[in-house]
């Protein structure tokens, strides 16, 4: 049996590692004030609220409430168990952990079994798929199409991808393994006839399995392998309860770190462009699941990136769909955008075939365009320039452009061009662009400040952050019932001094009958107790990990990103302790001493249980008495 990770190695993990770079894999992270700033990766949001402080080394949302350590960060994004997050943090800062811990750790208890279950469905069929591709005969057309499309074997497993074949196997495989029939129908995976039969989805096809961001299994997409009229090119599997194409992007589990090293995202058109990229080192390709870019999946990326670069077919199907995902990004996110072009009417994959590595490489570095070098050529299709007239609305269209953008610098380098090219006089060509600008200024003037549009095609950064969200002195966010009540912010404010400061705590814990008013703080302060039973100082990291309770941990870890000042007085722990307890009616006591019996049965305390439910008696029994007084 694996021994349990000791206390020091945890902190020896959680001490080489700095929360910022770890969270920086998921989150953007930029400096504001004294902490670091992004976009929550709990929930969706267009302000960042998301705050790191690094010399804490504990992570707040101030808009979801969650915060806690590295471990909790990593734990609550990918529902790992403790041991589990702390391996995974210890990977990241190539910290060795001894086979006797890493062993034991234990996926954490699913919050959703049939989620859980059908993560390990799909998991086994990618497995067998990618089995039955490279180790057996079956796959041998399969695995020779991959080569020849150029695809080595290292790149057939980094992407995990395998084969279906035209014998169904798949659901033999589960029938033999006993699976549950429910699940087999629910996960998407088989063909349900009208009189219950399954069979599977998937045949004759080489499957791309799609992931989540945490770079688990949850969907396929095959490609055919002998065309037929009567089949699509690509099938993918239908939405359940583990795919929502909306919110999926092909690769972004590989390539996130790419991403955060280049500092940029390059948006593709199909898997095998991504593949082709990987294969030539350019790893910080993702693409759509078919369809246009959705809110979630540009949620997604601002998480990570300011910028993204479109680089679709350089046909004109494509063309146009990268000026539909221009004018769609350029409304609907503040990312700065860009556009890379093969040559030659290619899509990348295509052209690195055609190529090599070093061609295409050269491509992507000195190919970049911006959104208005790739319009005004994208402009002249269907138009023929040796004519006046569609000169004359080409020009116009141009001008239209040029009026959006908010750099007169830039104005003036694509007027140069148009200059060149048309031979004609930029005096003239700036007065109707300056026409425009009002006309548009009068337009904006009409419609109001809240429908007006942005000036500039490419998107500005976000404006500055505060170092945090304005409070109180003491008093945190709010909760999510409104703003605190006088009680409840003396409460945040005394348990932070109780955690920080050893004197006020042997101050306060002197008090006969003292306890909060809020379960959660009361709570804290039982953790509190027995956390200092054994170490002689308060350290928030390993504290957070002590508690174990994630709603608790959000708590505390909230209470250090209050703005308080950095030395108490006894004048201000008496007054914080008089609130307290002289607003605390008697059904505020019950629930504060019920709340200390939860949180003495979760650590074990049965001396203290037995007291705490001889003091519940005893509130109830004079809860009784005033009503029977009452009466």
């Amino acid at each position: 049996m694996a021994n349990r990770i000791p206390e020091e190695k945890v902190e020896e993990v959680r001490s080489a590692v700095n929360i910022a770079d770890f969270v920086g894999q998921y989150v953007q992270l930029k400096k504001a004030g004294k902490n670091l700033f992004g976009l929550c990766p709990f929930h969706e949001e267009r302000t960042p609220s998301f705050s790191v402080n690094e010399q804490k080394q504990i992570f707040h949302c101030f808009s979801c409430g969650r915060g806690g350590n590295v471990f909790s960060f990593v734990m609550e994004l990918e529902n790992l168990s403790f041991p589990e997050a702390i391996v995974k943090v210890a990977d990241f800062g190539h910290i060795d952990l001894p086979a006797t811990y890493t062993a034991q750790t234990q996926p954490a208890a699913p919050k959703d079994q049939q989620q859980a279950d059908l993560l390990k469905l799909y998991a086994d069929s990618a497995k067998m798929y990618q089995h039955i591709l490279v180790n057996t005969e079956l796959g041998e057309p399969a695995l020779k199409y991959l080569h020849d499309r150029g695809l080595d074997d290292e790149t057939i497993e980094t992407f995990g991808i395998g084969y279906a074949p035209a014998n169904q196997l798949l659901l033999d495989f589960f029938k033999e393994h006993q699976t549950d029939y429910q699940l087999l129908r629910q996960s998407g995976l088989f063909i349900e006839n009208q009189a219950g039969d399954l069979r599977d989805r998937f045949v004759d096809r080489v499957l791309f399995p799609i992931k989540d961001a945490s770079g688990r299994v949850i969907a396929f997409s095959g490609r055919i392998l002998t065309k037929s009229p009567d089949e699509p090119k690509y099938l993918n599997s239908p939405e359940t309860k583990l795919f929502n194409k909306r919110s999926v992007l092909f690769n972004f589990d590989l390539a996130r770190g790419a991403v955060r090293q280049d500092k940029s995202v390059i948006l593709f058109e199909g898997f095998m462009d991504v593949i082709a990229a990987y294969r030539a080192g350019i790893q910080n390709g993702v693409a759509s699941m078919g369809t246009s870019l959705t809110d979630e999946q540009i949620y997604m990326l601002e998480r990570i990136t300011d910028t993204l670069y479109v680089c679709y077919d350089s046909d004109m199907p494509g063309q146009k769909a990268t000026d539909r995902a221009l004018k769609l990004l350029d409304g609907n996110s503040r990312l700065n955008l860009g556009v890379i072009q093969m040559p030659d009417g290619m899509d990348p994959d295509e052209y690195l075939r055609a190529t090599d590595k070093e061609k295409f490489v050269q491509v992507f570095e000195d190919g970049k365009q911006t959104p208005t070098a790739f319009e005004m050529q994208y402009l002249k299709h269907d138009l023929n320039l040796q004519n006046t007239q569609d000169q004359l609305t080409y020009l116009e269209a141009v001008l239209q452009q040029l009026s959006k953008l908010s750099s007169s610098v830039e104005q003036d380098l694509y007027l140069n061009q148009l200059v060149s090219e048309f031979n004609l006089d930029k005096d003239d060509l700036k007065q109707q662009l300056r026409s425009l600008i009002g006309q548009q200024a009068v337009q904006r003037s009409h419609r109001g400040p809240s429908q007006s549009q942005s000036t500039s095609s490419m998107v500005p950064p976000p404006e500055p952050m505060p170092d945090e969200p304005p409070m109180a002195q003491g008093e945190g966010p709010t909760n999510n019932n409104g703003p605190l009540s006088r009680v409840e912010k003396a409460e945040r404010l005394l348990l932070y001094r109780l955690l920080n400061d050893h004197d006020v705590w042997l101050r306060v814990m002197a008090i006969a009958g003292f306890h909060f008013v809020h379960d959660p703080y009361q709570q804290v302060l039982v953790f509190a107790e027995a956390y200092f039973k054994t170490h002689n100082q308060f350290e928030l990291g390993s504290f957070t990990d002590f508690m174990t309770d994630s709603s608790l941990q959000h708590v505390v870890t909230s209470l250090e990103f209050m703005d308080v000042a950095s030395e108490s007085s006894k004048e201000e722990i008496a007054d914080l302790v008089n609130v307290i307890m002289n607003q605390q009616p008697l059904v505020e006591q019950i629930q504060g001493k019920k709340a200390e019996l939860t949180a003495a049965k979760q650590i074990g305390n049965h001396d203290l249980v037995q007291q705490l439910t001889l003091a519940l008696i005893e509130l109830y029994r004079q809860q009784q008495q005033v009503q029977q007084a009452g009466n």
